[in-house]
């Protein structure tokens, strides 16, 4: 019930979020077409590079919710493994508790950092943001990958893989109808995408951690309603095996009264 209440706010917040990450990634998808050229910012063209990889997986920071934390953590861990095999470099920034435990044991070496999940905000999508963009304006990285839980329903939340740099927008993003109009951009598009793209970067991650805690609380919700009905099943069979003991006790003791009764 507890957890019941807390989606419906979570579900909301993340469907909220929804348009407005939505209509980011069609502006810059936008401004994106007119770019080119060794003037266009390296958050969305790259460094040309692919052979360092920063990967952020985001998981909640507690239990009790079936396998929603583990379903993140075993597709980044299989993406993780393909990365090495193929020679790149990867580091590792796991969000919230679950992924930084999970993971430890295997490429705790790689961690560049350990912040909790916490309640989503945009402070906290912020905090991991600059992480992020400090680590790739350092020249450490070249790709930024995020794994996260999207939230599709109260019975799914589907593992989700979203590059978040190079900034990939141009091909899911829904494009602006124009009506034939043309624009002139004030400063250029390469001034107005870099300041867009890091806001587009913590906009992607505060949207992810939306829908994590989304999902985190449905599937919250289905493993307590679970452990209900499978709590009610085991006190009815041992209250039957009670009844049937205590009766085959009672029968006892009646045949042993009336075997004594007669042996008299």
């Amino acid at each position: 019930m507890v957890a019941a209440a807390k989606l419906r706010r979570a579900r909301d917040a993340a469907e909220s979020a929804r348009p407005y990450a939505t209509r980011m990634a069609a502006v810059i998808a936008n401004l994106a077409a007119g770019v080119s050229g060794d003037g266009a910012p390296l958050m969305l063209v790259g460094t040309g590079s692919q052979t360092r990889e920063l990967i952020v997986v985001a998981t909640s920071d507690k239990g009790l919710a079936g396998g929603f934390n583990s379903s993140i953590v075993r597709a980044a861990r299989d993406y993780i493994a393909e990365q090495i095999a193929a020679g790149r470099q990867v580091s590792i920034l796991p969000v919230g508790r679950k992924a930084r435990d999970q993971l430890k044991r295997l490429f705790g070496e790689r961690y560049i950092a350990e912040p909790e999940a916490g309640v989503p905000s945009l402070a906290k999508a912020q905090e991991i943001a600059d992480l992020v963009t400090a680590r790739f304006e350092a020249g450490e990285t070249d790709v930024v990958t995020l794994f996260y839980n999207r939230f599709a329903s109260v019975v799914s939340q589907v593992p989700t893989r979203q590059q978040l740099i190079p900034a990939q927008v141009a091909g899911s993003a829904p494009t602006i109808d124009l009506k034939g109009a043309g624009y002139e951009y004030e400063p250029d598009e390469t001034a107005i995408l870099a300041a867009l793209l890091p806001r587009n970067l913590t906009t992607q991650i505060l949207a992810a951690m939306l829908e994590n805690q989304a999902g985190f609380f449905a599937a919250q919700m289905a493993a307590m309603d679970n452990a209900t009905r499978n709590a009610g099943e085991m006190i009815a069979k041992y209250k039957l095996i009670m009844n049937r003991t205590r009766q085959a006790q009672i029968t006892k003791e009646l045949i042993e009264i009336i075997s004594g009764a007669e042996a008299l």
